[in-house]
């Protein structure tokens, strides 16, 4: 006999939601007991019943609370739920950060619903669910590790930095950058060009899966660099 696993769904498009829901309709242990369209409206359901998994999307409405915020709010006041985000960038910066909050898996929208699945009965079972292929690239950090470890007994890796997947320049670039050096006073300093100096500054923005300068710091300070 299998244990029957509830699941709560918020994302703010509905015919995702629907797609996701006749899914998980098929599948015979996983019963869905709310499909929402704000994050409020996730928390006032889970204030009356709770549920095993909640699926998420990352990126929410204008209006809506902040996606990470609210895996954290999940973690301290449904802490029963296991959050599994489904992020249409899925990226080892997003996977960290979402990681760190305290979201139990992460699953890119590019992947098909099976993986999604699979993602759901990992996290019930308490394991942390990640795709082999953002395993080497992740690099797991250590104060993710801890988080992972007290909730599934998981071991990391090696620690993760913002800088492990750049190339020496590109980490002297956002060095300097961060430093509160400009383009032009970094390109003097390594005795670059200012086009060649942009160029490594957005291949980093890339490989990092940020678009801003205001994600460069946050990405930063959420890992805890100085």
């Amino acid at each position: 006999m299998f244990k029957t696993v509830t699941v709560m769904l918020l994302d703010n498009h509905a015919m995702v939601r629907q797609g996701i829901e006749l899914g998980l309709g098929k599948e015979a242990d996983l019963h869905l007991v709310g499909s929402f369209g704000t994050g409020r409206e996730l928390l006032d359901a889970l204030a009356l019943r709770t549920a095993d998994v909640v699926v998420m999307d990352f990126a929410l409405g204008p209006d809506d609370i902040d996606g990470l915020n609210l895996i954290r709010i999940l973690a301290r006041r449904f802490s029963r739920c296991k959050p599994v985000v489904v992020s249409s960038h899925y990226t080892p910066a997003t996977v960290s950060l979402a990681l760190k909050a305290g979201s139990w898996g992460v699953v890119g929208k590019i992947q098909n619903l099976a993986e999604l699945i699979t993602a759901i009965r990992t996290v019930a079972e308490g394991r942390i669910y990640l795709q082999p292929c953002m395993v080497p690239a992740l690099q797991v950090g250590r104060s993710l590790v801890g988080a992972v470890n007290a909730r599934s007994g998981v071991e990391g890796s090696t620690p993760f930095r913002l800088s492990d997947c750049l190339t020496p320049k590109e980490q002297e670039v956002l060095r300097c950058f961060m430093d509160g050096m400009t383009v032009n006073s970094i390109a003097a300093k390594f005795s670059r060009s200012a086009s060649t100096i942009s160029t490594q500054k957005q291949s980093a923005y890339r490989k990092l899966g940020i678009k801003s300068d205001s994600e460069l710091f946050k990405v930063r300070r959420q890992f805890g660099e100085s």
